[in-house]
């Protein structure tokens, strides 16, 4: 029990950095509302568990004999993140925030469920983040190694949209602040595609171990 609390304690910790995942979903909260900002975390749990199924499969052991496959994900998720960075600053200010989703264009669901998914799945390091904690938590003695891998990935995955819950309703609340000040509306935009912006610089440069 106590190697499951402190495992849940990695993970909180892990979640309570900021990082392109927690700007994307507050950004998306404060322009587009909360449905779509829930959406957007619906995309990044896939993409962790997507993460969680790949790290099982040994593909981190790919990127150490073939570096050229981690540099290949890693340009590719910081031309991602730049693109969304860019996008942010030319925004045109923020979504009706009364908007239902009989109002909401099928392609922004689309679109929302798209940029969580492909925020995480291109960021090499989520994969090795899974890949070097989950076995950290896992005893030989204690039953199938394969399903305990299972179970602490579902917890990762689950506990990870719980956190991007938490942030998408932040940024909503956060939205409808803005909304009543007209003049902060664009420092938010400069600040969140600042940040995005300044992710896509530092993973660019990212060396792998």
């Amino acid at each position: 029990m106590a190697q499951l609390w402190l495992f849940l304690a990695a993970l909180a910790v892990a979640f309570l950095l900021p990082g392109p995942d927690m700007i994307l979903l507050l950004q998306t909260g404060a322009r587009q509302g909360k449905a779509l900002a829930l959406t957007t975390a619906l995309g990044l749990g896939i993409a962790r568990a997507c993460h969680v199924a790949l790290a099982g499969m040994g593909l981190a052991t790919l990127f150490k004999v073939a570096p050229w496959t981690f540099d290949a994900v890693r340009l590719g998720g910081a031309a991602y993140l730049l693109w969304l960075g860019v996008q942010c600053l030319r925004a045109n200010g923020l979504l009706p925030l009364d908007a239902t989703t009989s109002a909401t264009p099928v392609h922004a669901w689309r679109e929302a469920l798209q940029r969580g998914l492909l925020t995480n799945l291109l960021n090499p390091k989520a994969l090795l983040f899974c890949s070097v904690l989950l076995p950290q938590f896992i005893n030989p003695q204690a039953g199938p190694v394969a399903a305990q891998f299972a179970l602490l990935g579902a917890m990762l995955v689950a506990v990870g949209f719980v956190f991007d819950c938490c942030y998408a309703l932040a940024g909503a609340r956060l939205g409808q602040w803005l909304a009543r000040n007209r003049s902060a509306q664009r420092m938010q935009q400069w600040l969140f595609g600042s940040l995005l912006i300044g992710f896509a610089v530092r993973l660019t440069f990212v060396q792998h171990a």
